[in-house]
């Protein structure tokens, strides 16, 4: 499967909010995210990504093991993704050191997710604030079976994009591991309280 999906930064979060609001009930919940590499950097030399991502939210705390293959779209980032939920990450973060990757960066994402149709997709709509990074952002995502959908699925996930508000200069590819990155780099690598 393929992740089609867009990020952009968000001008208005109000309005963003109250739009989404309006499409479906959003969940408020707490991302922790450790990417992993190997120690001579490989995979982000590839373009590759290995997350343990643990989400918190009011009812349930669940665990999702993902890797994210090159991108296969440069301009909107979108990568095949391969996912599956872990019932124990201590374990799971145990194998990976034990295999030989190391945590290359781990960070906090606050998250309000919203499910809906449109456009005969599934989307899934995520308003994100990274604490280490200025701004709110957007993502919207569907999946696709594979590369040939991808263009007809990014034109969808625009479009939904552009009725929430966002106009065609707030889009972005920057990553949030580049960013948090470069910003403990200004810090002298210090990592905020979690």
């Amino acid at each position: 499967m393929i992740e089609a999906e867009l990020k952009a930064r968000v001008r208005n979060p109000v309005y963003v909010l109250d739009r989404l609001d309006q499409k479906a009930e959003g969940r408020t919940e707490i991302y922790q995210d450790t990417y992993y590499d190997e120690p001579s950097g490989s995979l982000d030399a590839q373009d590759q990504e290995l997350r343990l991502r643990t989400v918190r939210g009011a009812d349930s705390t669940r665990s999702f093991l993902t890797y994210k293959d090159a991108r296969i779209d440069s301009e909107s980032g979108s990568k095949p993704e391969h996912e599956t939920r872990v019932d124990n990450p201590e374990a799971v973060h145990a194998m990976l050191r034990g295999l030989g990757y190391i945590p290359a960066i781990a960070f906090q994402k606050r998250c309000r997710n919203y499910e809906f149709s449109s456009r005969g997709r599934s989307l899934l709509a995520t308003l994100v604030q990274v604490p280490e990074i200025e701004g709110t952002f957007l993502e919207v995502e569907t999946m696709v079976p594979g590369e040939p959908e991808l263009p007809a699925a990014l034109h969808d996930v625009r479009s939904v994009m552009s009725e929430l508000g966002i106009r065609g200069d707030d889009f972005t590819t920057e990553m949030y591991t580049d960013a948090v990155a470069a910003r403990r780099a200004v810090d002298g690598g210090a990592t905020p309280p979690a």
